[in-house]
């Protein structure tokens, strides 16, 4: 995989949008727009909520660190306000990788997520011997599975009581893009 310095930068096509390496400099916009209810009701718990400055310094620390899974910024206009990124499976799911993202609520509806899930999508697909690309979302987030859908992913599976979130059972759903 690529050593955190050779990540790339990739551009949207959403004005003033790419997708870049995190920076220790990032720590206060990621602590910032990170700490949203809204963002931790759809994310798995190890995303924290509150959402602190030393939360932000342990991510960025571990994505420093972690030379195996892609982790890009979502940058507008110079300052981080969501994050994507790609786990690289392992063993007889090689060709695997799971996708995973978030978004500053003030930018939902603005199309980046979708430009971010396209971007990295077919990044991951030209560099990398990847066949099959997966999210699991939450039922309860709709939003997310239209970005996937627009991205060309498709609907799967609905895997029933999956989940466990904010002491609620929820099904989730399983989008794949394969090639």
């Amino acid at each position: 995989m690529l050593p955190p310095q050779l990540l790339p930068t990739l551009a949207l096509p959403v004005a003033g949008a790419q997708l870049r390496p995190w920076h220790f400099s990032d720590a206060p916009a990621l602590a910032r727009h990170a700490n949203d209810r809204s963002i931790w009701q759809n994310l798995r718990d190890t995303f924290p909520y509150p959402y602190t400055a030393n939360d932000a310094a342990y991510f960025l620390a571990r994505v420093a660190d972690n030379p195996r899974d892609l982790h890009l910024a979502i940058d507008m206009e110079g300052e981080a306000v969501g994050s994507i990124g790609v786990h690289f499976k392992t063993d007889v799911r090689r060709r695997s990788a799971e996708i995973g993202y978030w978004l500053a609520q003030e930018h939902w509806g603005k199309g980046i997520a979708t430009a971010a899930v396209r971007t990295v999508t077919s990044y991951v697909l030209a560099h990398f011997d990847i066949c099959r690309l997966y999210a699991v979302v939450f039922a309860t987030n709709p939003a997310s599975g239209k970005v996937l859908q627009k991205a060309g992913y498709e609907l799967e599976a609905r895997l029933r009581r999956s989940i466990v979130k904010d002491g609620e059972v929820l099904d989730s759903l399983l989008y794949a893009l394969v090639v």
